[in-house]
């Protein structure tokens, strides 16, 4: 089989179609020893991760949590359609080790990005013997078509639904407020050497109300470098007041230097208030509306040549833009776990949830969208109880040139996250 005809196969089956399965028999893999060095790496990846910064190793543990759960999707809901699965790999690349009970092969490959299900019949391309053509995929009927193509992404937001719940539930439903929220501390600064932390919420100067952060700046400068201040802060609900000495900014290349500076940097006012948990588990649901469609628009900007292309080159540092990858999604994961806990990491799984969850029901090839595309044009096409077989080699050009795209996305982020790491 030639490499084209391995990149039609594995596009059009969502799978691994290419390699034979040999009933009765383990499959072959490399040496115990290649296996076990290759397996002890992975995880040694992982313990080092944990000593690096443990934030970043809870959230690297729930993506691969989370892309196991999109697979078994994918697995169950063929199993229980009647669909012949052979296959339910984590990683993708060369097989480390694998086991067979019945008519599945279950195992772990060398790169653990991804995973795959393989449903035999995924497309015309895929060959099959007759006596197995009743139990693929493409002789099922569309309802059940759907169901098991989109049971990944649906996954993904009963995922995002149970994580959100447990952040409401157990932290509250974070609401805007005057102020502004401390996410940073200056090492040394006026501000960390008075007693302010992380997440207080700065409400006050001098009795001076302050509505944002950008209020705050304001007020601060109107003192002079030295000048005692009293800073008013709610802290876990409660106001209190600190003593501090304000510095000044010895940033030459700031249009403030040498005024007034207090040392930290913040955001918007917002606080957790406790809910109750009908109201966290109403919450967890309606919190999907507003970030499935951040989502959809997320993925349209990242998609964006010119967009990548500015950034790359050093001309666009707008991060909110920015094209990146798992790795710089991690490091963020640890700067959320420094400030926030466990409960800014859960909430930023959860959003990255629904992300993939979107990102994956896109209608291109190969994505699951993008069967999920072709099921519905082929059941348009049927009449009469006709069935109609799309012919998906007629696809393969655009799946391809999807697949480049993709990979220059990929190259980009990876650029990036490595050269201007997001943590």
């Amino acid at each position: 089989m030639s490499r084209f005809e391995q990149l039609k196969n594995e596009l059009g089956g969502g799978g691994s179609v290419t390699e034979p399965v040999v009933v009765n028999e383990q499959p072959a893999g490399p040496s115990p020893l290649s296996s076990g060095l290759a397996t002890a790496t992975i995880l040694g990846l992982l313990v080092w991760l944990g000593f690096t910064n443990p934030w970043m190793f809870v959230f690297a543990v729930g993506i691969l949590i989370s892309v196991f759960l999109h697979e078994l999707g994918h697995f169950i809901t063929a199993r229980w359609t009647g669909m012949k699965a052979t296959q339910f790999f984590l990683g993708i690349g060369p097989r480390l080790w694998s086991f067979r009970r019945g008519e599945t092969e279950y195992g772990l490959r060398a790169v653990p990005v991804a995973a795959f299900v393989r449903i035999i019949g995924m497309s015309n391309l895929d060959e099959v013997p007759p006596q197995d053509e009743a139990r693929t995929y493409r002789q099922q009927s569309y309802p059940k078509r759907m169901l098991v193509i989109s049971a990944g992404s649906l996954m993904h937001i009963v995922i995002a639904i149970l994580l959100l719940f447990s952040v409401f539930g157990t932290r509250g439903e974070l609401r805007d407020v005057d102020g502004a929220r401390v996410v940073a501390l200056e090492k040394g600064g006026p501000a960390e050497l008075a007693g302010v932390e992380s997440d207080d919420i700065i409400t006050g100067i001098d009795g001076t109300a302050v509505a944002d952060p950008e209020e705050l700046g304001e007020i601060v400068r109107t003192s002079q470098p030295g000048d005692p201040v009293t800073i008013t802060v709610r802290r876990d609900g409660e106001l209190r007041d600190i003593e501090a000495s304000l510095g000044a900014n010895t940033d030459e290349d700031s249009p403030n230097f040498g005024r007034a500076m207090l040392g930290v940097g913040t955001n918007e006012g917002a606080e957790f208030v406790d809910v109750s948990i009908a109201t966290a588990a109403t919450k967890s649901v309606t919190e999907l509306g507003p970030v499935t469609w951040q989502s959809a628009k997320g993925v349209f900007t990242v998609l964006n040549p010119v967009n990548i292309y500015s950034h790359v080159v050093g001309d666009n540092d707008d991060i909110t833009t920015r094209p990146t990858t798992l790795v710089g999604v991690t490091q963020v994961s640890g700067v959320i776990g420094d400030s926030q806990g466990l409960v800014g990491v859960i909430y930023l799984l959860a959003i990255l949830n629904v992300f993939v969850g979107v990102f994956n029901m896109f209608p291109l090839l190969p994505l699951d969208g993008g069967h999920a595309a072709i099921a519905t044009y082929e059941r348009l096409r049927s009449r009469n109880g006709r069935r109609y077989f799309a012919d998906i080699t007629k696809m393969m050009p655009f799946a391809v040139a999807v697949m480049a795209v993709l990979l220059v996305l990929f190259m980009s982020g990876l650029y990036l996250d490595v050269t201007e790491p997001l943590g």
